[in-house]
């Protein structure tokens, strides 16, 4: 069995529906199909939803009727046959009829989380009915029936397995299966999910729950490419990557690929590509455990970053300064991204600024702080890519002209990263693009 996961754009029209319907029907191998929901309908739903909790029911009113007529084209152009497409506005009906409901009741974040869930609902019933239409035989698996997280939001793969396991039970024989990404139900047994880019996170779990010969993730994309395509014109994608090599790059800004996707499939070692549902013959990326050479891969970049800078005299020779430090961020459950250290002062960066002020008062009486904002994590990924003194000389050399405010070096075989001001983010991108790849 093998896992295929289409995200937004390759089910945002119904001719992309279309070109789904044709990819998993290409061979005879027994797959789960697993859905994002329809292009621009996670972002709708979460306005509708900022709207309820600003109170504002008239614009949240206004969203949801807007969406809905999205919709009711959406099922014109899909399907063909009338009693189908008055199956299908029935089904879009009801899920319209719940964010209607909402506007009446009050708004929490449970509320917000089954609002936010729509999407992937209405898309994968959709996708159900026309392949109903063109009479193909599958099952729909409810997603909610089997993933699900812990009380700490973190999904287990052995109860996912067990659950996924009773789900495919009754359908013996059957081939084809389609569910929804993202969505799942937490704890307390409540619709909840895996935060945004949570399909591909979805599709490795079910991958590594299953013991899947392989995880297929199919964007808009032809693989992960060397640089970032929309700044830099001369990028190509990358054939081979070993998962160190793809976690490094997901993490810091490769957007084709959610950065927890890969522990999964990783920990199950179960192959994952990266593949294109415009250009279903292109090559894409194909992500293994060993990487296929060393040296370096590819570059990305990683916005939205902070610099906090802790300066004191007193840290010097003073045990206990870092643990301080990081307490602090353990309490606000605020993750570090990079980190560097002198005698008097620590440099770390987040990407989380949701208690921004309330770490910045708590590591004030720690020493002198200044928090520098608009920065940029850029990071150069390969195997052994530190190991390489030529290939650092050449990376190094690229930055003659950026101003960089931190380095990160020496924590992983795998990854040099560098801090920059995001405004000179693209000349970044540019400068390494030509003196690591010989391409302007």
């Amino acid at each position: 069995m093998k896992i295929m996961k289409f995200g937004g754009t390759s089910v945002g029209k119904p001719e992309r529906m279309f070109q789904v319907a044709e990819l998993i029907t290409r061979d005879e191998e027994a797959k789960i199909v697993v859905l994002s929901a329809l292009s621009g309908t996670t972002n709708a739903l979460v306005a509708i939803g900022d709207a309820m909790l600003n109170g504002d029911k008239q614009k949240a009113s206004d969203l949801i009727e807007t969406l809905h007529e999205h919709y009711k084209n959406f099922i014109k152009g899909l399907l063909q046959k009338v009693k189908i497409q008055e199956k299908a506005s029935g089904i879009i009906n009801e899920h319209f009829d719940f964010l209607r409901i909402i506007l009446k009741i009050s708004f929490n974040d449970a509320l917000n989380k089954d609002i936010l869930a729509q999407g992937e609902l209405m898309s994968t019933k959709l996708f159900s009915c026309y392949l109903e239409e063109k009479r193909l035989d599958h099952v729909l698996l409810p997603a909610l029936d089997f993933m699900s997280i812990d009380a700490n939001d973190e999904p287990q793969v052995p109860t996912i397995k067990n659950k996924i396991s009773k789900a495919l039970e009754p359908h013996a024989g059957k081939k084809l299966f389609i569910t929804q990404g993202y969505i799942c139900r937490n704890a307390k047994g409540e619709v909840d999910n895996l935060k945004r880019g949570g399909s591909d996170y979805s599709a490795s779990l079910m991958a590594a729950a299953v013991n899947a010969s392989v995880c297929e993730i199919w964007t808009d994309i032809d693989g992960m490419h060397n640089n970032d395509p929309r700044i830099v014109q001369s990028t190509k994608p990358v054939e081979h990557l070993s998962f160190d090599e793809a976690a490094e790059l997901a993490y810091f800004g490769a957007k084709i690929l959610h950065p927890a996707s890969i522990w999964p499939a990783q920990h199950y070692n179960i192959p994952v590509k990266l593949l294109n549902t415009m250009e279903p013959e292109a090559k894409g990326t194909i992500i293994l455990k060993d990487a296929e050479r060393d040296g370096v891969k590819a570059v990305a970049a990683k916005d939205g970053i902070v610099m906090l800078k802790i300066k004191s005299s007193r840290m010097l020779l003073a045990y206990g300064f870092l643990r301080k430090i990081f307490e602090v961020f353990e309490k606000y459950r605020t993750s570090i991204d990079m980190i560097t250290t002198s005698e008097v002062a620590v440099s770390v960066t987040i990407d989380n600024t949701q208690y921004l002020d309330e770490i910045a008062k708590e590591l004030q009486p720690l020493g002198e702080l200044e928090v520098i904002n608009q920065q940029t994590i850029v990071s150069v990924v390969g195997n052994k890519l530190t190991q390489n003194s030529n290939l650092m000389m050449r990376l190094f050399d690229s930055l003659n002209n950026i101003p960089v405010n931190m380095v990160s070096y020496g924590g992983s075989l795998h990854n040099v990263s560098i801090l920059v001001p995001t405004s000179l983010k693209n000349d970044t991108l540019k400068a390494l693009n030509k003196g690591l790849f010989g391409m302007d």
